[in-house]
């Protein structure tokens, strides 16, 4: 099959749905759309240097087998390689690759599996890394239990990575775009003023340090609880007797890099979306989105979370979606969304 290449291609779309040429969405909103498949095999139809964003949270390499599916941790970089090289060629010069993967225990051991940390060093030869994330989710649950809460030899593991991969050194990127809320002592520092002086650790602090930039540079360390229990997306699922996505990140956390790394009406991409909290994060922000989701129940329900905020189109007839909405070579498996 011939690659289409031409980015000017993709700028003149009246919609991402005609992204991927002959195949037919799932459903589409104001401003994205869902595919279900092998987003192995989708994403070869998508042209090169055509996307913006890449943001995903395929599954971890957990020991314990889980509903969505899921990889051991030594095979895990053998699985993800071939879906990391085609989001590269997608990817346009200024794009980046943002990828969450838990971490995990070692079977039999209170000893952690190192998986997660080789795969910057093993994508090295295809991307940079532009920086490392730390998601702090304090309403985590008190895992492993015999390690955690039985022998009490462990604390809670609450802390995922997030690495932020790019295709150039120098990604589209402004922090000022997420700028947190100055501290109380910041603020106060505003207001009465700061004199100039070389600190202890070094530091020289200028006059320009007391400019007011309209909120504070987050640091690389995100806290984030992942405590969804009463959104609309659920209580959807719960009125159909549908079975909602067991694994969703929080909508903050696609978010925040939606907000950093572009800007408004460009694409974002999720090949494993699971319930399409990407999507749902990026049409909120003004951004076009294609989300890719192997598991068709997952898309089906997926399509609860734009009916407040648009009518989903259902453009697929053999899919049996709910009835309110009216008008490869490598093994994939569902996604975390």
């Amino acid at each position: 099959m011939r690659r289409r290449s031409v980015a000017s291609e993709v700028a003149h779309l009246s919609h991402p749905s005609e992204l991927l040429g002959f195949r037919d969405a799932s459903y589409t909103s104001d401003l994205g759309a869902a595919y279900q498949g092998d987003s192995l095999l989708l994403m070869r139809d998508i042209p090169s240097d055509s996307v913006d964003l890449v943001v995903t949270s395929p599954p971890y390499a957990l020991k314990r087998k889980k509903d969505y599916g899921n990889v051991s941790d030594d095979e895990y970089f053998g699985w993800l390689l071939p879906f990391a090289t085609e989001i590269r060629r997608i990817l346009k010069s200024t794009g980046s690759f943002v990828l969450n993967v838990g971490g995990t225990w070692n079977s039999g051991a209170p000893t952690r599996s190192l998986y997660h940390f080789e795969i910057p060093k093993r994508l090295a030869g295809i991307f940079h890394l532009a920086q490392e994330f730390y998601w702090l989710n304090m309403a985590r649950l008190p895992t492993p239990a015999e390690w955690v809460t039985v022998r009490r030899v462990r604390v809670k593991d609450a802390v995922e990575m997030v690495w932020w991969f790019s295709k150039t050194p120098y990604p589209k990127a402004d922090n000022r775009r997420v700028l947190r809320p100055y501290s109380e002592s910041m603020i106060a520092l505003l207001e009465k003023g700061y004199k100039a002086k070389l600190r202890p650790s070094g530091h020289d602090i200028s006059t320009k340090f007391k400019r007011d930039n309209n909120g504070a540079i987050p640091p690389n360390f995100l806290v984030i609880n992942n405590n969804e229990s009463n959104s609309y997306y659920l209580r959807r699922c719960e009125e159909e007797h549908t079975k909602p996505h067991p694994a969703r990140f929080p909508r903050l956390l696609p978010e925040y890099f939606i907000k950093l790394l572009t800007d408004r009406d460009d694409l974002v991409l999720d090949p494993f979306s699971g319930s399409n909290v990407t999507g749902e994060a990026a049409e909120m922000t003004g951004r076009r989105w294609v989300s890719i989701e192997l598991d068709p129940d997952y898309v089906r329900t997926s399509a609860y979370r734009f009916e407040q905020t648009c009518r989903p189109t259902l453009d697929l007839l053999d899919v049996e979606f709910p009835a309110r909405l009216g008008t490869g070579a490598t093994r994939n498996i569902p996604g975390r969304g």
